[in-house]
């Protein structure tokens, strides 16, 4: 049996990654200079790298 607790915990950090992935996305599209995009690129990849692996996660518990 799944632990419930462990399901919604990870599903508020998949939701809260998402969202992290959302604002940084749009703050993108506002920022003029290579060295600002690279960060946020930089920042984004991490986030996709994470979900990818609190997905994974979730999915081991189903």
């Amino acid at each position: 049996m799944t632990d419930s607790a462990t399901l919604i915990e990870l599903d508020g950090r998949i939701a809260a990654v998402r969202e992290n992935i959302r604002n940084l996305a749009d703050q993108a599209s506002s920022l003029h200079g290579a060295s600002n995009e690279s960060r946020v690129s930089d920042r984004i990849a991490a986030l996709e790298e994470m979900l990818a692996v609190l997905i994974k996660e979730r999915e081991a518990l189903e």
